[in-house]
């Protein structure tokens, strides 16, 4: 993969710094090997250490190939990093007694749905935040992503045509559309929108002056961090995610400087720079207790201090063991925006590393190697780490797409004239799908997503590719037909092409009928 190099800007970090905060010596030259390995423009680390803000910085550059530096109040997406301070928010209102964290959703949101009425009945505002509710993995994403002409009150009203992957509260599968739904329970029982109420009860509070609560704010220019992809094997500026449909899963844009101070609310257990409280302890013991168990898994070799003993989700943030502590740990991610952000309250030391390309070992090196450096752990090198994993993924992904055209049959054609195969298709939950034939050509376009629209290139016997006219949506798809015993058109499923393409784009849930 090409590499390159990236000057460093940042600002000061604190001069005065009680003994034991400082940071590890050689963070810079640390940050600068990640950024090369992974080709990342731009990024910001904030690190708190005993209620001290020991870093807010940035490094790199907003755009790759202009001269505008990162700096500590450069704006990046957080995404789903953002889900903790939904969970907060409602908090705040379990405070006022509002709300109850085990009532359920339907006590504040009568019309609220699963396709299970079992489900629909015991489904409780706790429920909504730990991705336990049988819902598939990603379940329900393509009704907001790509952006979508669904407003938030139809995204919420159409997951009660999604039928459950699992038994309630019996797996773990992580959702971003049960946050959305979390957001209406906020509005309805605050009388504020979730972003006026996040804003105003929480971001204002902590002092988080620059950062907002709303995807489409990354595009409005100034200190903003550019997203960044690999398109084509080459990284280069995308366009940011602009929708602001589930901003109660990933909305909020934040920086070095205001991530710090969040830091220090969230380790502090909810006190506030001037010795009041946001929240309560027992707030603060709601959102770090583990909920939903989620299987251990062995770390591969290369990165096998992460070995653990427990892992689980509580309220917006994952829990796990991290070298004998236990760690409140999550991730964000959006097109061109990744980050993480990681808390051992018993060392009383937080990081957040905000990225403006995606790359998890780019944010995971550096947020560990902090980590480990106040734990006293034995040095380890998780740049090298990470990137042995990721050759050895991407291999493996290329391998795998090898073998599908490897296998493909391309003597088998449609059974069908192109003409059958066009027509408008249904599914229950997301809507319809339009299949046309065009000059000898097949295309296809979602009627909710405008991004989603493409042709269909013949595979093998009926079976196209969807390749989408958006390159930088990275999600081609393979579409399958299934013919009634008098040739017509059964159904139509789809999946994705790479094992690579981000799990919000949920084609394999579809079952797509025509429509007579």
């Amino acid at each position: 993969m090409r590499r390159f190099l990236v000057p460093l800007a940042f600002v000061a970090t604190l001069s005065a710094q009680p003994a034991g905060t400082a940071a590890p010596p050689d963070l810079d030259q640390w940050v600068a090997r990640a950024m090369r390995t992974f080709e990342v423009p731009g990024l910001a680390v904030a690190v708190v250490k005993d209620d001290v803000v020991v870093v807010a910085k940035g490094y790199g550059v907003r755009t790759l190939g202009k001269p505008g530096p990162v700096d500590a109040r450069t704006l990046f997406g957080i995404a789903s990093n953002t889900k903790v301070f939904t969970a907060t928010a409602l908090g705040l209102l379990v405070e006022e007694k509002k709300v109850e964290w085990d009532a359920p959703v339907i006590r504040y949101l009568p019309a609220f749905a699963m396709w299970d009425p079992f489900v629909t009945r015991e489904l409780t505002v706790r429920d909504l935040l730990v991705h336990r509710s049988g819902l598939g993995l990603g379940a329900g994403d393509l009704l907001w992503w790509p952006a979508s002409t669904y407003d938030r009150k139809e995204i919420a009203r159409r997951l009660r045509f999604i039928p459950p992957a699992t038994s309630f509260r019996s797996a773990y599968a992580y959702d971003n559309v049960l946050y959305l739904v979390a957001g209406e329970v906020i509005e309805a029982v605050s009388g504020q929108s979730w972003e006026n109420f996040v804003s105003s009860r929480i971001l204002a509070k902590v002092g988080m002056s620059g950062s907002n609560v709303r995807h489409s704010a990354a595009a409005a220019g100034g200190n903003v961090a550019t997203p960044h992809a690999p398109i084509d094997g080459k990284v280069r500026p995308i366009a940011p995610f602009d929708s602001d449909n589930t901003n109660p899963a990933g909305g909020i844009n934040s920086s070095a400087d205001d991530m710090a101070k969040w830091l220090r609310v969230q380790l502090s257990g909810g006190r506030l720079a001037d010795g009041t409280r946001l929240f309560s302890p027992e707030t603060a013991r709601q959102l770090a207790s583990l909920v939903t168990p989620i299987p251990i898994v062995n770390p591969p070799a290369e990165l096998a201090p992460l070995a653990g003993s427990f892992n689980g989700y509580g309220l917006g943030l994952g829990i796990r063991d991290y070298r004998g502590h236990k760690a409140l740990m999550h991730t964000g991610g959006l097109p061109g925006y990744v980050s993480r952000v990681a808390m051992i309250p018993d060392a009383g030391v937080g990081v957040a590393v905000l990225t403006n390309q995606e790359s998890g070992g780019a944010f995971d090196s550096i947020a560990l190697h902090v980590l480990d450096h106040y734990l006293g752990a034995p040095a380890f090198d998780w740049i090298d780490g990470f990137a042995r994993v990721r050759a050895r993924t991407e291999a493996a992904e290329a391998e795998g797409e090898r073998r599908a055209t490897a296998s493909r049959d391309a003597s088998a054609k449609p059974s069908l004239p192109l003409a059958k195969y066009a027509g408008t298709y249904r599914d229950g939950w997301y809507g319809d799908v339009t299949i046309a034939e065009q000059s000898g050509r097949l295309t296809i376009a979602f009627s909710h997503t405008p991004l989603l629209s493409g042709t269909l290139e013949p595979f093998q016997h009926d079976t196209f590719i969807a390749r989408w006219r958006d390159r930088e949506l990275r999600a081609d798809a393979y579409l399958t037909f299934a013919l009634n015993p008098d040739g017509s058109i059964d159904q139509a499923k789809m999946r994705a092409v790479s094992p690579a393409t981000d799990f919000s784009f949920d084609f394999q849930d579809l079952l797509l009928k025509p429509v007579k």
